[in-house]
């Protein structure tokens, strides 16, 4: 299998489409720099997948489309496409030859094909796999890549490794597996999750459905109590009406006999009429009483449901704070046990610090010892050269007497050799003097040399240990960097899977979802749909309730396709919101509603969203007002009869009717706010990137110049040596240069004495014969001594040197281990002050508890006082 052809158009500088015709050998590409040579590699490692721009030398990816000249238009896509023999069937295809291809459009499209068809990337990737091609194999090899290859990570290196044994495929392949494994085993954790809230509502809702049971057979019985009332006023008006006409009768009767009696009936019937309308009038006020009483009871009882459902929500809002309670004392504990720990360490270091300050000071003071012991040896064996130089010209004095006192037999060579003498001296002396002058010059000249260099090291060591203090804060903000940016890059790499994934929605709206790609009616859920300020988002959330998750289509027909392929699959049940069907359900009417007291505004007005679905928002939340609190919520449902629906910012629901819904959410999944915390993520992290790059190359650059500076501080150094040697041969020099200026000027006198002393010597020099002999030996003995003197106190200056130098050592080994040590104290301390500090947030946690345990403690008191209350109102409405 080998490369035959690679065929380039728009890609970087290939403006014109050209094609590479590769056989069998070695094909090479020569051309002058900046002719495009480092773009065909380029081109092969962009068409086998490469995603990165840096990589391929650009800022984004739309930089390899040709970009145009003065003379040519740019070109609006790149394309390339490479041709393998695969005649030996080493690529896992069918086809001899295999041709892949990609195309880039400069609006940011992109596609990719092998042999002309469509394909995915991951295809591409799964074809290289194991042939050493793909865009991580190591067939190509650009520019830095064989020095990143040597000073990479081992992991790095190992990946090259395993291309080349054959098993990338099958370790991408069994990751891929172990992902899938624990997304599905997330999965299992969500629905248990949701399984176990769906019990816990479970037995309310068997609560609130005994209660409606009981109120529909109430209701049932009072409709059978309504129709027995009145069947038996007809029969009792039916009784009164018979008995009035026998009444009649008899009185029709009674008419002939007597006017009075007449008088008398009539009048008792007008009174017996006014006695009945009376006895109707109470019957039909005991009727509305009754119907009255048993509304007020019903909606009594109604609140009394109300507030058990509040007491259990505080029951269970108690028990999860007694939870954190326990969770909180553990933290504590672990936190002060941490905290002795680091204590206890911190004390170990600060001892070992005072015994290696013990040590140091040990060494300092043995080291100055050897210093004075060194110094004083040196002056020593000094002194006794000096003296050997001395012994030496006086012996050669004492030979120069025997010398002359061999010759002084005659007068005259003696006079002539003094004269000669005294001349040979003013010579001398004025030589000297020259000389004397040019060594007191040097010896100033190095002494000024030494004193400016001094300077400048003491400003090298000032530098030095600024840049070194600029660089130890540098580390601490790279660590803390590189520690908030990774966070922060994990948190947004997790809600990036979390939002593909559609985690929080439920199985039927993920496979939904995955259908997007295939179906283009899919226009999302609403959740995507709509944006909120975060201030709004769980007003917003609780205001759509589960309308959250419905998913938004462009028509009926999409949706029914769509509920068709969850039914086949047995996915479960989703709702859809078809764009043509679903419209806004009115205006809000009650427009004198918004100017109430805590009122923000209608939810639909809270929402951005693009126009396409202003009628789905309009009709999701167009009726729901939005409210600061829920007080105020309260008393604007009392105002308005409770015919408004309201939603509180902290997740309140007041519906119309009456009943209102809250608490604490136990897994909220805040869809709304996923959207907005992955940009202020994504921001985030490149603000702490950027920094973190500029402090890194700061502390570089730094790094980089405190290099320099210690390297010229050693150069100094050792030029400060050299001058110090040169100055003690200068200043040895003045020393010896002055000696003999006072042995010529004492020459003078001498050469006077010699005269008058001739004669003198003369007469003397049978005499002074065996005295000289004498002086001589006693010279050559204590020249011996001396020398023996001074070549013990050499071995002793060696042994004391070699003794400074290992001191030395050990001190400079005692500064490390004080710096190592040091710097471990200082790291305890900081771990110690933020231990402290996240001890007393868990302090002041466990104290905001223990308030909230309390106010919800008189809250349920309150609660069971008011139950009680409408108890003792139902009891008065029985009797």
């Amino acid at each position: 299998m080998y490369l035959k052809n690679i065929e380039v158009q728009g890609f970087k500088s290939f403006a014109q489409k050209i094609n590479f015709e590769f056989h069998n050998g070695i094909t090479g590409i020569v051309g002058p720099n900046g002719s495009g040579k480092s773009n065909v590699a380029d081109a092969v490692r962009w068409v086998l997948g490469e995603q990165s721009a840096k990589q391929l030398r650009g800022g984004n990816m739309q930089d390899v489309i040709f970009s145009g000249t003065e003379n040519r238009k740019p070109l609006s896509y790149a394309y390339v496409a490479i041709t393998l023999d695969n005649g030996d069937h080493k690529l896992p295809i069918e086809y001899n030859e295999v041709t892949v291809a990609r195309r880039l459009y400069r609006s940011g499209e992109s596609e990719y094909l092998i042999n002309g068809s469509a394909c995915r990337l991951k295809d591409i990737n799964e074809l290289f796999y194991d042939t050493g091609i793909g865009k991580e194999g190591y067939s190509i090899i650009g520019q830095g890549q064989i020095d990143k290859i040597l000073s990479g990570k081992p992991e790095e290196r190992r990946e090259l490794f395993d291309e080349a044994a054959g098993i990338v495929k099958f370790k991408r392949r069994k990751a891929a597996t172990l992902k899938k494994l624990d997304e599905e085993q997330q999965n299992l954790v969500r629905v248990t999750d949701i399984l176990s809230e769906l019990t816990k509502q479970l037995a309310p809702l068997e609560r609130q459905a005994e209660t409606a049971k009981i109120y529909l057979q109430k209701k049932e019985n009072l409709k059978q109590l309504d129709v027995n009332l009145f069947l038996l006023d007809m029969e009792y008006i039916g009784g009164q009406l018979r008995e009035v006409k026998e009444k009649y009768e008899l009185a029709e009767h009674n008419l002939q006999q007597t006017g009075q009696a007449y008088e008398k009936t009539k009048e008792e019937y007008q009174r017996l009429e006014r006695e009945l309308e009376k006895i109707d009038e109470k019957i039909e006020h005991v009727r509305a009483q009754s119907q009255e009483n048993a509304l007020y009871r019903q909606q009594l009882e109604g609140s009394i449901n109300v507030l058990q459902e509040q007491i259990n929500a505080g029951k269970l809002s108690d028990e999860h704070y007694q939870s954190r309670l326990t969770s909180l004392e553990i933290d504590i504990d672990q936190k002060r046990e941490e905290n002795e720990r680091y204590s206890s360490q911190r004390q170990e270091l600060q001892e070992r610090m005072e015994e290696i300050q013990k040590r140091q000071k040990m060494l300092d003071e043995r080291l100055d010892y050897l210093r004075g012991e060194i110094e004083t040896c040196t002056a020593a064996v000094e002194d006794g050269k000096n003296e050997i130089i001395e012994i030496l010209n006086r012996r050669a004095n004492i030979k120069g007497k025997i010398q002359r006192f061999d010759t002084m037999m005659e007068q005259e060579i003696q006079k002539a050799q003094l004269s000669q003498k005294a001349l040979q001296l003013k010579s001398d002396e004025n030589s000297h003097d020259k000389r004397m002058e040019e060594a007191r010059a040097k010896y100033q000249e190095i002494t000024a040399q030494i004193t400016t260099m001094q300077q400048k090291c003491s400003q090298l060591e000032l530098q030095i240990q600024t840049i070194q203090e600029t660089m130890k804060e540098q580390n601490r903000k790279i660590e803390i960097g590189q520690t908030a940016y990774h966070r922060e890059a994990s948190r947004l790499e997790s809600l990036r899977n979390i939002t593909e994934r559609y985690d929080g929605y439920g199985n039927s709206i993920r496979r939904v979802m995955e259908q997007k790609k295939t179906t283009p009616g899919i226009h999302g859920v609403v959740a995507d749909l709509i944006h909120v300020v975060k201030d709004y988002e769980i007003a917003i959330e609780t205001a759509l309730g589960g309308s959250i998750q419905n998913i938004v289509t462009d028509n009926e027909q999409t949706a029914k396709i769509l509920i068709q392929y969850l039914k086949k699959n047995r996915y479960g049940r989703a709702t859809f919101l078809p764009l043509t069907t679903v419209g806004s359900r009115g205006e809000f009417h009650q427009k004198e509603a918004l100017k109430e007291p805590g009122v923000i505004g209608l939810a639909s007005e809270l929402v951005q969203t693009e126009e396409t679905y202003q009628g789905l928002v309009q009709n999701l939340l167009g009726k729901t007002l939005v409210v600061d609190h829920i007080d105020h919520a309260i008393a604007i449902g009392k105002k308005y009869h409770h015919t408004l629906r309201m939603v509180t910012i902290d997740g309140e629901s007041l519906n119309p009717g009456g009943s209102m819904t809250g608490g604490a959410y136990k897994n909220n999944s805040n869809l709304l706010g996923r959207r907005r915390e992955i940009e202020e993520l994504e921001s985030s992290v490149k603000i702490l990137k950027r920094e973190l790059e500029e402090t890194q190359q700061s502390h570089q650059e730094n790094r980089d110049c405190r290099n320099a500076l210690r390297e010229e501080l050693l150069q100094t150094q050792e030029q400060i040596q050299k001058q110090y040697i040169s100055q003690n041969t200068a200043k040895l020099q003045i020393k010896q240069l002055d000696e003999k200026k006072a042995q010529v000027q004492s020459g003078y006198e001498e050469l006077e004495k010699d005269k008058q002393q001739i004669i003198r010597q003369s007469r003397e020099i049978q005499q002074k014969t065996e005295e000289i002999k004498q002086e001589l030996e006693s010279s050559r003995q204590e020249e011996k001594e001396l020398e023996d003197f001074i070549l013990a106190k050499q071995t002793q200056l060696e042994q004391h040197q070699a003794e400074e130098s290992e001191y030395t050592r050990q001190l400079e080994a005692v500064h490390l281990e004080y710096s190592e040590v040091s710097q471990k104290e200082t790291f305890l301390r900081e771990n110690m002050k933020r231990i402290n500090r996240e001890l007393q947030a868990l302090l002041e946690e466990k104290e905001t508890i223990h308030e909230n345990l309390k106010a919800g403690s008189q809250e349920m008191k309150q609660k069971e006082e008011e139950i009680r209350q409408i108890q003792e109102t139902i009891k008065a409405a029985d009797r």
